[in-house]
């Protein structure tokens, strides 16, 4: 069975893909594929997400880079990241709920 969650964008990394303040629907754990976006969760920043899309495996590795070439930092310039460094892979984007009350 499937464990969903919920991550929120903070940054322009993923722009324009995914904008600051989108929600995204994560599948936790799995297997992954090049081209997938992905939650990760670098060792030396543990409770810091970041999501990037996966742009090669090799070797056991992973490549990750923002879409927003401009706004990111990725493994260009922290290098390939491992296995145990990516939470899941992002499913889709929704949008919250607005209160109308005003």
């Amino acid at each position: 069975m499937w464990r969903l969650g919920t991550v929120a964008v903070a940054g322009d990394s993923m722009a324009p893909t995914y904008n600051n303040g989108d929600w995204l629907v994560v599948r936790w754990g799995g297997t992954f594929a090049v081209g997938q976006i992905l939650v990760i969760e670098r060792e030396d920043r543990p409770g810091f997400y970041l999501i990037k899309r996966l742009k090669v495996i090799e070797n056991g590795r992973y490549w990750v880079e923002g879409d927003n070439k401009l706004s990111s930092t990725d493994s260009r310039q922290w290098g390939t990241i491992s296995h145990n460094e990516i939470l899941g892979r992002v499913l889709f984007r929704y949008r919250k709920a607005r209160n109308n009350s005003d």
